[in-house]
C-alpha cells in the first residue's frame, strides 16, 4: 500500500513549526531598524540582538551610515553605552554622527590594520558590558572566526553588525542575517536581503543614501546653481560690455580660485565617505 502525503494547511500546522514561505520570529529581542520598510521585512521587525549580522558591500568606502545610524543612536540611547567601531576605512566625522543622534563622546573608535588585531578587538569590544553595539570591518574574516563572533554575541545580547565585501556572497556563513548593500541612482541605497527566516525577497528594498540633512543640502545647493531664465522688462535697453579688460587683473589669482574649487570638491566627495553620516 503506498502512503499519499497529506499537505498541512497554516490552520492545521503545530504551534511553533515555521513554515518556510512564511516571515519567521526573530527568535530573540530586535532593535528597530529606524526604516519601516526594512523592519517589515526584518524577522522580529528590527536588527536581531545577540546575533550577527553581515553586511556585503561592493567597497569599504560605499554608504553605510545611513542605513545603521538610526538603530546605533538608539541602541545609545536606551543604554547608556557606547559603540565600537572596529577598524573603519575613514575616520568617524563627529559633528555628523551626533547630528544623527550618535555623539562624539559615545563612540569607541579602536584603530587596527591586521586582520587578528580586528578579530581580538570585536571579540573583547562583545564580551564587555559597558558596550551597546559592535560595527566592524573584516574583510578576511573566515567561517570559524565569524562562528566565534556570532558566539560572543549570543552570550552577551549585543548588536553586533560585519562589514565584509560583496565577493564573500557565495560563501558560507553563520550570519542570522545578512545584507547587500549596492549604492543606486538620486543617491539611494539599494538593500538586498540575502539571508533571513523567511522567503527570499525578489526585489531589493530602497533606503535614502544620504541623510535629511545632507540631502536637503545638495537640493539646495543643486537649485542655486541652475541659471536663473534671463527676465527682460518691457522697454529695457540691453547694454553689452566688453570684461575681458576687466577679468584680465583676477588671471593672476586664477591657481588661487582653483585650489578653492579643488577644496570643495574634494568636501563634497568627504561627505560621501562611510564614516560621515550627515
Amino acid at each position: 500500500m503506498r502512503l499519499q502525503p497529506v499537505p498541512i494547511e497554516p490552520a492545521d500546522a503545530p504551534e511553533g513549526v515555521w513554515r518556510g514561505d512564511e516571515l519567521g520570529e526573530a527568535g530573540g529581542a530586535t532593535c528597530p531598524s529606524g526604516h519601516a520598510g526594512l523592519d517589515a521585512e526584518l524577522p522580529g521587525g528590527g536588527w536581531p540582538l545577540g546575533a550577527l549580522t553581515e553586511i556585503l558591500q561592493p567597497e569599504a568606502e560605499a554608504p553605510l551610515w545611513p542605513v545603521l545610524l538610526p538603530a546605533l543612536a538608539q541602541a545609545v540611547s536606551v543604554r547608556r553605552q557606547p559603540v565600537a567601531l572596529i577598524g573603519p576605512p575613514h575616520e568617524p566625522f563627529g559633528p555628523a554622527l551626533a547630528a544623527g543622534g550618535l555623539p562624539l563622546e559615545s563612540l569607541l573608535w579602536v584603530r587596527a590594520d591586521a586582520a587578528p588585531a580586528r578579530l581580538w578587538a570585536c571579540e573583547q569590544a562583545l564580551r564587555c558590558a559597558e558596550v551597546a553595539a559592535v560595527l566592524a570591518w573584516l574583510p578576511q574574516a573566515r567561517l570559524g572566526e565569524l562562528r566565534r563572533l556570532q558566539l560572543a554575541a549570543a552570550r552577551h545580547g549585543a548588536l553586533l553588525f560585519v562589514c565584509r565585501p560583496a565577493s564573500a556572497a557565495p560563501a558560507a556563513s553563520p550570519a542570522r542575517l545578512r545584507l547587500r548593500l549596492q549604492p543606486g541612482p538620486d543617491g539611494q541605497l539599494d538593500v538586498h536581503l540575502l539571508k533571513r527566516r523567511g522567503p527570499p525577497l525578489d526585489r531589493p528594498l530602497a533606503l535614502p543614501g544620504r541623510g535629511g540633512r545632507l540631502a536637503g543640502l545638495l537640493r539646495a545647493g543643486r537649485s542655486a546653481a541652475e541659471p536663473l531664465p534671463p527676465q527682460r522688462p518691457a522697454g529695457a535697453t540691453v547694454v553689452r560690455l566688453d570684461l575681458r579688460r576687466a577679468l584680465r587683473p583676477v588671471a593672476a589669482s586664477s591657481a588661487a580660485h582653483a585650489a578653492i574649487a579643488a577644496s570643495h570638491e574634494e568636501a563634497v566627495h568627504a561627505l560621501d565617505c562611510p564614516s560621515v553620516a550627515a
